[in-house]
């Protein structure tokens, strides 16, 4: 795992750059935010692909718990891919309303990603 480092607009912001599953547990989320948190960053941005599709599976309570803390900590999370795959509505609802707030959002891409971040 990489940690790529953008700067925009003063504002530090984490890029995690891997091709592994970064995300296979919900206490793997909190120990990203954590030791991202103690490096200074308070807005990260991760790819799907580094997250188990489980996350993706509301059922199991996994998105609610890693995302509850990182808004709990006032961390800000992009996650960042192609949300179009996921064809239950549960899902998308809960991507349509994320994006509404501000500390967790589903966008595309990095650029997309950055740019909410940076603002």
């Amino acid at each position: 795992m990489k940690i790529e480092t953008h700067t925009v607009n003063n504002i530090n912001i984490a890029e995690i750059i891997s091709e592994e599953i970064i995300i296979k547990h919900a206490e793997d989320g909190l120990d990203l935010l954590g030791n991202l948190y103690y490096q200074g960053f308070d807005k990260i941005i991760i790819n799907t692909q580094n997250i188990t599709p489980d996350f993706f599976d509301l059922k199991n309570g996994m998105a609610g718990e890693i995302l509850q803390k990182f808004s709990n900590y006032r961390v800000s999370l992009a996650i960042t891919g192609d949300f179009s795959i996921y064809k239950n509505q549960s899902i998308k609802d809960f991507i349509y309303e994320s994006n509404k707030g501000k500390h967790i959002n589903f966008l595309t891409s990095t650029a997309e990603a950055l740019e909410k971040l940076a603002s």
